[in-house]
């Protein structure tokens, strides 16, 4: 049949074979065959495509486009290569910013001492609401006396002045002279009220103190992180209290 005549016909003819450069034209180099301009029309349309495709996107481009890379990278034989960022900030200029950090702080914890010394100084901590209450005992002969004993009485003074820490007069010296503030008047309630915000704000001072006392302990300790010795942790940080590190002894030259 066809099929058979053809596979015949193809298995007698010979493989065609380009001839290589003529001897007269060896000073020329190597003939290009079919497969070497393959090659080369390949590599010559790929880079034409790219130019193509590098063409429509400037086309495309916002002219206001900005992105930081085209600052902070330079051209080196025709590759962009990225700047190096100077250090601008020295080990010892950390140290030096700590050490202002602390003094800073510790400035500010001191005022707030001082504030809380003078507070205390005018207050006299006379009916703090925060203060620990102190006890009087009173002892008597019975059961029976316990369970009747009237503290006002017993101080001889009046029910209402009982509750007072200070200002406490008596009843013969509240039947015999007249005891500026010994009864609450509209004026000594006013008073009370100031009395009692004086007590919130220093409550605040003092709260407001420690907290810049743990904030400086935390400064100090990170400061002396930067030091270059073996440390060794021995307890967490925490809310209220600095993390606290064993170091190495460490010779003074």
């Amino acid at each position: 049949n066809m099929s058979s005549f053809r596979k015949a016909l193809k298995s007698r003819q010979r493989n065609h074979h380009e001839r290589s450069q003529p001897g007269f034209r060896k000073n020329l180099g190597l003939l290009e065959k079919k497969k070497d301009y393959k090659l080369r029309a390949d590599d010559y349309h790929k880079k034409q495509n790219t130019l193509a495709a590098l063409r429509k996107k400037a086309l495309d481009k916002n002219p206001d486009e900005f992105y930081f890379k085209m600052i902070s990278s330079k051209l080196e034989d025709g590759v962009h290569m990225m700047k190096k960022a100077e250090v601008e900030v020295t080990e010892e200029q950390k140290k030096v910013m700590r050490t202002q950090d602390i003094k800073y702080v510790e400035m500010k914890r001191v005022a707030e001492a001082k504030k809380i010394e003078r507070m205390k100084g005018a207050l006299h901590l006379l009916d703090a609401e925060s203060k620990q209450k102190n006890k009087h005992t009173f002892f008597v002969n019975s059961k029976k006396e316990v369970k009747t004993f009237d503290l006002a009485s017993h101080l001889n003074t009046a029910p209402e002045l009982v509750d007072r820490v200070y200002n406490r007069p008596t009843l013969h010296t509240l039947e015999t002279k007249s005891i500026q503030g010994a009864v609450d008047t509209p004026t000594q309630e006013k008073m009370a009220r100031q009395r009692k915000h004086q007590y919130k704000m220093l409550s605040q001072r003092v709260d407001r103190e420690k907290k810049l006392f743990v904030i400086s302990q935390k400064i100090q300790t990170r400061k002396d992180l930067q030091d270059k010795t073996k440390k060794v942790k021995v307890k967490k940080e925490t809310e209220n209290s600095a993390a606290i590190y064993k170091f190495e002894a460490k010779r003074k030259r």
